[in-house]
């Protein structure tokens, strides 16, 4: 009798496994006779031990097998003929529910895709982002380029002010006793940069090379070094020196010193120009591509199975410790990362690839190869020899597929930017490049 698989809650669904005991059994002697035919068993030639002995020793791992394979295959069987679509792997267990002399009974439980069904495209509400990119930007952009070339040259009469590097002598305590961390001569910051906390930023600003200035700074309740976290310090800081910062003139050397080999400077900021609009252009897709994202999450409802969400936030987490590993951090292996931190974000993840996938097929919107290879060369652009990242990401089955993964959900913006309700919304350079 085929099994009947019975709904659980949401897309939960049981099935009661019965097999015959006899039918193991005449398995488990048709595979033990097989291994006898090579065993190697102490006092024994090759291949003579009695199937007796080769019980003792093969069988309980033989009927282990057995057993476990005439499960899978008629859970197999129930669900082909129930017609469903099984998300992440069932979990099985022995019971002696149904189960009769000379059977043996399981109980399968797992959980199945949920109905999907894209929603109306034309009542989406969605952002699209864009950005100009003119002379100002570009003189913007090399100001920035000749700041972080910038050199400092003394001045004893200056009062320290933005963008000057102050070299500083300092010490802190807290409840009057000194603590790790908290000293240290001849240490140079500039200001503006976000380097210092705020506080020790704004004691030394307008200070001159040998003058000194207490202060009180409390350390945030998240601050990295945890015997001091939350607590407050009292600081007395001494400036050794005050530095201007003197900038590159944009000239033949500067051009050089950026990759320029020619020392071109038109050529330079022709480069600067491209390399402007081609990360403009990344970002305002990408921002695009978060709205169009959101809307889509927004407007579904369906339920999604637990297992594909778990195993997302499990990948999340192998992610989180290898970030850390690289950070430094010495017990990423084993620290506490909860899995809640991750839920949320992985159900709309797995909620999105759901909706994605069924959109891609209704729609048509596979990836083709010449797309693949556009958007390669397109990256490609970023680096020194684009000609060799090309042939490395078409000729590499794992680099090829995150392009294609990528071109796919542009592939499906695209679609959705079609048919959907567009806002044009222009985006402040500068905040789309993060310099406010």
């Amino acid at each position: 009798m085929q099994p009947t698989v019975e709904t659980l809650e949401g897309l939960e669904r049981k099935v009661n496994l019965v097999i015959s005991i006899d039918d193991v059994e005449k398995e488990v002697k048709t595979q033990l006779s097989r291994v006898a035919r090579t065993a190697k068993v102490q006092g024994f030639r090759p291949g003579k031990a009695p199937v007796s002995v080769i019980e003792r020793s093969h069988g309980p791992g033989v009927r282990y097998d057995v057993i476990n394979q005439k499960v899978g295959q008629l859970f197999d069987e129930a669900i082909r003929e129930a017609k469903l679509r099984v998300a992440g792997a069932p979990s099985i267990e022995p019971t002696e529910e149904n189960a009769t002399d000379g059977q043996l009974s399981f109980a399968a439980k797992f959980e199945v895709y949920p109905e999907v069904s894209v929603p109306d495209l034309e009542a989406l509400e969605v952002t699209r982002f864009n950005a100009e990119v003119g002379e100002q930007e570009v003189n913007n952009t090399i100001d920035i380029l000749r700041k972080q070339r910038a050199t400092f040259s003394a001045d004893a009469e200056r009062a320290a002010e933005k963008d000057d590097r102050v070299t500083v002598d300092f010490v802190g305590k807290i409840d009057g006793v000194e603590f790790e961390g908290g000293k240290a001569e001849d240490f140079p910051f500039q200001l503006g940069q976000g380097r210092m906390l705020p506080e020790f930023e704004e004691a030394a600003s307008g200070l001159k090379a040998g003058e000194s200035k207490a202060f009180s700074l409390t350390f945030p309740e998240d601050y990295p070094g945890k015997e001091v976290a939350g607590k407050t310090a009292e600081f007395t800081i001494t400036v050794k020196e005050v530095a201007v910062p003197v900038l590159p003139e944009v000239d033949s050397e500067f051009a050089k010193s950026l990759g320029q080999p020619e020392g071109d400077t038109e050529k330079l900021l022709s480069e600067v120009r491209s390399n402007i609009e081609r990360e403009v252009k990344n970002r305002t897709q990408a921002r695009t591509k978060n709205s169009v994202m959101d809307a889509l999450a927004k407007s579904a409802s369906f339920d999604v199975p637990k297992s594909l969400v778990d195993n997302d936030v499990q990948s999340r987490i192998v992610a989180a410790r290898e970030d850390l590993k690289q950070r430094g951090m010495p017990n990423a292996d084993t620290m506490d990362i909860p899995a809640d931190a991750f839920k949320s974000d992985s159900e709309r993840r797995v909620r999105l690839g759901l909706i994605v996938a069924e959109l891609v097929d209704s729609a048509k919107l596979q990836v083709t190869p010449e797309q693949v290879r556009t958007r390669i060369e397109e990256f490609a652009q970023n680096y020194e020899k684009p000609e060799q990242v090309v042939t490395y990401y078409l000729t590499d089955r794992e680099r090829r597929a995150e392009i294609e993964s990528v071109v796919l959900e542009d592939n499906v913006v695209d679609h959705i930017l079609s048919k959907a309700k567009v806002t044009e919304e222009k985006v402040p350079f500068e905040e789309l490049m993060g310099t406010v």
